[in-house]
């Protein structure tokens, strides 16, 4: 069963989830939740205004606020409430359009219901009108969208996934030392974007979401590929926490690798949360981001202690190292701590879609040779940019690895490389448990 009531399938929709919903005393309205008692026409104002924005879930047979002593869930008619809802959205939308309906009886026999309505957006005509305006929704309630964000909705198209926003990241840096040369072997950076809800709008990070976070990234598998990537070059490792510039809308949460050799950090992981600055009203949307940073240094510690030979990166460790970094950034518990923080449901932390990796020096060179054979004249690669393919649920282990070889195998192929396919196969076969 999904934790999730915005992606639970119709028969997981029971009442008792929906009042457990409610009887959370922070469940409030959010960007993507709306409580209503009843029909009215502001309801479906709020179905246009999520269709206009990230879509959402209102539960119609339930107060919108908590009181003390009093039922919050109290159910509805509900087929006489769908056909009101109906009837309104295609009198007052232009276009007519219709959310999905659900219907969630109470476990009694007073015939009462609550009415789940679902509003896909990408489902939704863009923009969709309720008396000649675009509404939109920002921060739990309805605004309307002004002429800018009225041009940009009519641009826009149906997109696959919950959230329809960029999912780009900006490529990382490499650093420079005082005499211009870089510092890192290769900084490999993903992300996402997310949309705000009311309360992570406006709070400051509190110093228990931070901790939070930081504590279900180091119980993810993370931190040991990034151990295993730094292949015995370390003393000892210090886990994520909050490390050089955090602010009350800013996060930096960073594992390190430490040695005693010149090279004091062969292998860090940074990750950054920057929540939007908010001054007074605002007519667009806001948007969060989270950035994940790899930064590599073993090459170089390998050099600052004179190895015999040049340190060369093995194919299955960076393979351990990316399915790792995606298996963290979507699992359950990031996932709940990521949308604790922005006020939003789990169902709209998107997937990361994008890899950037940069190096200091050809990838051909930092990949050790063995199963690999250069091709001649195919020109030079230090990195590039890695997209995710959109139909891979990357939840799912499999799909998950799939993707993390087709990243290796654009990586080869890039480089001017033949033979990752083979030597990423013959892994694949290694590591996986017989039947």
């Amino acid at each position: 069963m999904t934790n999730s009531l915005f992606a639970a399938s119709a028969a997981d929709l029971t009442i008792e989830r929906i009042r457990a919903l409610a009887a959370r005393p922070d469940q409030l309205e959010s960007l993507t939740l709306e409580f209503k008692r009843e029909y009215s026409l502001s309801l479906v104002k709020t179905i246009a205004a999520m269709a206009n924005t990230y879509g959402g879930m209102i539960l119609v047979g339930v107060n919108d606020r908590a009181e003390p002593g009093a039922e919050r869930v109290v159910g509805v008619d509900a087929q006489q409430t769908i056909d009101k809802i109906a009837s309104t959205c295609s009198e007052k939308l232009d276009p007519p359009w219709e959310p999905t309906f659900f219907t969630v009886p109470f476990d009694d026999d007073s015939g009462r219901s609550v009415v789940v309505i679902r509003v896909d957006p990408n489902a939704a005509p863009r923009p969709l009108l309720i008396d000649l305006k675009a509404p939109i929704r920002l921060s739990g309630q309805n605004s309307t969208a002004d002429r800018d964000r009225l041009l940009k909705l009519a641009r826009e198209e149906p997109s696959a996934g919950v959230l329809p926003m960029g999912q780009h990241v900006m490529a990382p840096r490499l650093n420079q030392d005082s005499e211009g040369l870089a510092t890192e072997d290769f900084i490999l950076r993903t992300g996402i974007n997310l949309p705000m809800g009311e309360a992570g709008a406006w709070r400051p990070l509190s110093e228990r979401s931070v901790s939070a976070l930081a504590q279900a990234l180091n119980d993810s598998v993370f931190p040991s590929t990034l151990r295993t990537l730094a292949d015995g070059t370390f003393d000892r490792s210090e886990s994520f926490r909050p490390l050089g510039h955090n602010r009350s809308r800013t996060a930096r949460l960073v594992f390190q690798t430490i040695s005693r050799a010149p090279v004091t950090n062969p292998v860090e992981a940074v990750v950054t949360v920057n929540l939007p600055e908010v001054y007074g009203p605002t007519s667009t949307a806001l948007t969060a981001t989270i950035v994940i940073d790899v930064i590599v240094r073993v090459r170089r510690f390998a050099d600052s202690i004179e190895a015999a030979e040049a340190y060369r990166y093995s194919v299955p460790n960076l393979a351990d190292l990316l399915e790792g970094l995606l298996q963290a950034v979507v699992g359950p518990k990031v996932v709940t701590e990521i949308a604790r923080i922005t006020d939003i449901d789990t169902a709209l932390v998107s997937q990361p879609r994008e890899l950037h990796l940069v190096a200091d020096r050809q990838v051909k060179d930092l990949l050790h040779p063995i199963g690999l054979q250069e091709i001649p004249d195919a020109g030079a690669s230090s990195g590039g940019i890695f997209r995710a393919n959109p139909a891979l649920d990357l939840r799912i282990a499999a799909e998950r690895q799939e993707q993390v070889d087709d990243w290796l195998r654009q990586l080869g192929l890039d480089a001017g490389l033949t033979g990752m396919e083979r030597l990423v196969e013959s892994y694949r076969v290694a590591t996986t448990p017989p039947a």
